[in-house]
Formats: C-alpha cells, structure tokens, sequence
C-alpha cells in the first residue's frame, strides 16, 4: 500500500469537503477508512492519520508565509 498516496487523497478530501474535516478532526480513523473504502490495520491508519496531520500543518503554515508575503 502506498501510503504517500493515501495521506494525500485524505488530505485532498479535507480540503475540499468541510464536512469531511470535521469528521476527521473528531474521528480520524473512521474518516481514512471512509475515503479508502477499506478496513486498515491499526499501524496503517496510524501512520496515513499522522502524515494528514502533518500535511495539513505544513501547507497552513506555508499559506501562513504567503499572506505575510503579499503583506510586505
């Protein structure tokens, strides 16, 4: 399983549907399983929650970066 990919579909899915980061925000595991479509083992789920997380933190703090940016 690649989980690179399955860390971005679920990140691409947060963006785009508020209903879904909600969700994820409550609930993490059941929100990857939902965009998956699939019953993971618990590291998997683990490691695809952690990498969204990270994701999410990085590319607000890079849009974080560009509004300081186009301020200055």
């Amino acid at each position: 399983m690649d989980i690179k990919a399955k860390i971005e579909e679920v990140v691409n899915k947060a963006k785009s549907d508020p209903s879904f980061l909600k969700q994820f925000q409550s609930d993490p595991v059941k929100a990857v399983e939902s965009v998956t479509g699939m019953d993971l083992p618990d590291d998997i789920v683990k490691k695809v929650v952690d990498g969204v997380k990270a994701k999410v933190v990085v590319d607000k703090a890079s849009d974080a970066l560009d509004a300081i940016k186009k301020m200055i």
